[in-house]
């Protein structure tokens, strides 16, 4: 393995130091850590980590190497990737190739040998960081300088960059299922009499929700984000999903008209910036956390059941329950750690901030698919 000095500058004077294991390169984008022990593919691949740079916590990544099945897109979207430490040899009987050689193929710079405990404390002290990471340029106060004069990513719609450009049905097969954009695969969900017909909107969907969907008896058909309700309904769909994807939700305002338009009209069911949307097309406000839930240790309490959730979390924003005061929201779930929003129900519709189809991650809250259903069915 190469191993090139780098440096990486956060926009609040901090420095530190590592190595390339990817080859000569800069990067930049906000600054977030993930606690998952494993699931670096799946990290590297989730839309919803676009226009940020990945810190693991879990010191020793790279051993398992990369697979074929893994992927939550067709593409990395990560802008840049740090580490503890790099395992160069993968040792796994699913492995294709190794870490490095995946990021380098896609032009995402990595870096090794950081102090990702360092890191991750002083992102918990100060919060969400903007940051650039070099080979090229390892000077301290030119890196610092550089990175204090791009923009964050507040007030950004990061949607679009991600969000398939034309509908496609999620075909199932013995790997997973894959999407096809074909226009005759169109007719084919529309032919799905066997199945409950959900058209997804991808605001940066993952492949293993849409896996998730399928398994428990549902057709999807993807349409991209920017679609209007109208478009939605001219497929006269059973229920309506709105996906995971990255950035302030704020700044998706045609989303939010979208899912305003559709309350009452098909049951609709949202995980995480889709939980945020539909806060706000109910007339609620979103946030901004100080440093974000990442990983796939978040305990969540389920109000109607008392009963609490292990759950997968990646998301950097909020939404604010005091917003949803008087606005026919019932609030299903709380975050045990900090007490911020994790679900909310009300007629024809719920959503939750986390992630019920994660892999890896815990499997407690998959029955929110099946609720999906029996709404549908009901």
């Amino acid at each position: 393995m190469d191993r090139i000095k780098a440096k990486l500058a956060l926009a609040d004077g901090r420095v530190f130091t590592g190595y390339s294991f990817t080859g000569p390169g800069e990067a930049w984008g906000e600054i977030c850590f993930n606690t998952a022990m494993s699931g670096y593919q799946e990290v590297l691949t989730d839309p919803s980590y676009s226009g940020q740079i990945v810190t693991m916590t879990y010191p020793h990544v790279g051993n398992y190497g990369i697979n074929d099945q893994d992927a939550e897109s067709a593409s990395i979207r990560v802008e840049g990737f740090i580490l503890r430490a790099y395992h160069p040899r993968p040792s796994n009987w699913r492995s294709r190739r190794s870490l490095a050689d995946y990021l380098k193929n896609a032009g995402i710079l990595g870096l090794t040998d950081v102090d990702t405990r360092a890191l991750t404390r002083h992102l918990r002290t100060q919060g969400a960081l903007m940051g650039l990471m070099s080979t090229l340029d390892l000077d301290d106060d030119r890196l610092v300088e550089r990175i204090r004069q791009k923009p964050d990513l507040d007030g950004r719609d990061l949607v679009q960059p991600v969000t398939c450009r034309q509908p496609y049905f999620w075909r199932p097969g013995p790997d997973g299922g894959r999407p096809d954009d074909h226009p005759a695969a169109i007719d084919d969900w529309r032919r799905s009499n066997d199945r409950l017909r959900v058209v997804a909107l991808d605001y940066g969907i993952k492949y293993n929700i849409l896996r998730r969907l399928t398994e428990v008896g549902t057709a999807v058909l993807v349409l991209p984000g920017d679609a209007a309700a109208e478009d939605v309904m001219a497929y006269e769909p059973d229920g309506v999903f709105l996906s995971n994807g990255p950035g302030d939700p704020a700044a998706v305002t045609y989303a939010q008209e979208t899912v305003r338009n559709l309350l009452g009209v098909r049951p609709i069911f949202g995980i995480c910036l889709g939980h945020q949307i539909l806060g706000l097309a109910m007339g609620g406000r979103t946030y901004k956390l100080k440093f974000g839930h990442r990983g796939v240790n978040q305990p969540v309490k389920d109000l109607q059941t008392g009963r609490i959730e292990i759950t997968s979390q990646n998301h950097g924003y909020a939404v604010d329950i005091d917003s949803l005061s008087g606005r026919g929201v019932q609030l299903t779930h709380i975050n045990l750690s900090d007490r911020t929003l994790e679900g909310m129900a009300g007629d024809g519709f719920f959503s939750v901030q986390y992630h019920p189809e994660a892999s890896p991650g815990p499997h407690d809250a998959a029955y929110l698919f099946d609720r999906f259903v029996a709404a549908m069915k009901a």
